[in-house]
């Protein structure tokens, strides 16, 4: 005799109340946890990009599955994030030193303005004036420079708190990456299904698409980047930028970010112009801008909506959208929004479609 699911045979009152105290319980753990979700969604995110790699080395090393190869993995994942800003902060702290002459020489005789200020089509005459009233001379100029430090020493306190934080909350996100590759195949298995419970097959192909989305917009970050950041790696080298290796690993980075690596290309210009190129300077400017402009707006949503047929516009209002809200994760939140709510209005036009007129 089959005994009967308590859950099923309980009065209306008791399944209310159950429901009631797992809202209530999801919801205080979600408010614990509040600080934390960003580096979770990190590290499901990384989890989901590199699933498919991660199956072909568990295949190959099984014996690893448990310990070894997860945490491999995640020191190789803390390695790619890492190197490129330790390479960024080697080469700012050999430009202290320039720094530290520059401000000395600065209080003691001034700088005169540079040439390649009276050369400029438009500006110089303001330019020159400023300069004058603020560099020019010793006094002047170490007048400026105290009233620089004193907004440094504020914003260095300021940044040092942000990297601990952001620090932390890395150290989470790599936490949360273990953690899901080791228990990927279980923790898959339950969120299916949770989802057929609570959705039916719809919660599988929300999840399906969640997943293509997630691949997608990390090909077309990752594509995108290096083509940019190879790209502009050659002009900034034939332009004769300073640092011309380091500012295209920074604009490959950057990339990621909607205009980043603008933002990366005019600095550079800047530099360059400084040094008297100032032709050079104007077209690794213009022609970086342009080429990036092309490229983020045209080859990166292709990329990125291929994966899950999604309209090119509504591909750029995922990424942009979801960048304006939730900073940069939005760049993966975004798309697969966008996703689901296609694949939603694509069912919902279907059923419809066959529904007797």
């Amino acid at each position: 005799m089959t005994t009967p699911d308590p859950a099923h045979c309980a009065p209306p009152s008791h399944r209310l109340a159950r429901v009631l105290l797992a809202v209530a319980v999801v919801a205080l753990a979600g408010w614990i946890s509040f600080d934390f979700l960003r580096a979770i969604l990190w590290g499901a995110i990384i989890a989901m990009a590199i699933a498919p790699l991660y199956e072909r080395l568990e295949r190959r090393w099984p014996g690893g599955r448990r310990a070894a190869l997860p945490g491999l993995v995640t020191l190789l994942v803390a390695v790619l994030v890492i190197a490129p800003l330790t390479l960024a902060a080697v080469e700012a702290a050999r430009e202290v030193g320039q720094l530290v002459e520059w401000v000395t020489m600065a209080r003691a005789h001034g700088i005169p303005v540079p040439p390649v200020v009276d050369s400029l089509p438009v500006g110089s005459a303001a330019i020159t004036r400023w300069w004058t009233a603020t560099l020019a001379t010793p006094d002047v100029a170490a007048g400026t420079i105290d009233k620089a430090n004193v907004v440094v020493m504020r914003h260095t306190r300021l940044f040092g708190a942000d990297v601990v934080r952001r620090t932390v909350a890395f150290v989470f996100a790599l936490l949360t990456l273990f953690f899901l590759l080791r228990d990927r195949v279980m923790l898959a298995a339950e969120a299916r299904l949770a989802g057929e419970r609570l959705f039916g097959v719809a919660g599988e192909q929300v999840a399906e698409l969640i997943l293509l989305s997630v691949r997608g917009t990390i090909n077309g970050l990752v594509l995108v980047g290096l083509g940019e950041g190879m790209v502009m790696t050659v002009a900034y080298y034939l332009g004769g930028v300073p640092h011309a290796l380091l500012f295209g690993i920074l604009t490959g980075v950057a990339a990621a970010i909607p205009m980043g690596a603008a933002v990366l290309i005019t600095l550079a210009a800047v530099v360059l112009a400084g040094t008297g190129s100032t032709i050079a300077a104007i077209i690794v400017g213009a022609g970086g801008l342009i080429f990036v402009l092309i490229v983020d707006h045209t080859l990166r949503p292709a990329l990125i909506g291929s994966t899950t047929r999604l309209p090119f516009l509504l591909v750029l209002v995922g990424i942009l959208g979801g960048v304006e809200s939730l900073g940069l994760i939005g760049l993966f939140v975004g798309p697969a929004v966008m996703a689901v709510l296609v694949m939603l209005w694509r069912q919902f036009v279907g059923e419809r479609a066959h529904e007797p007129g």
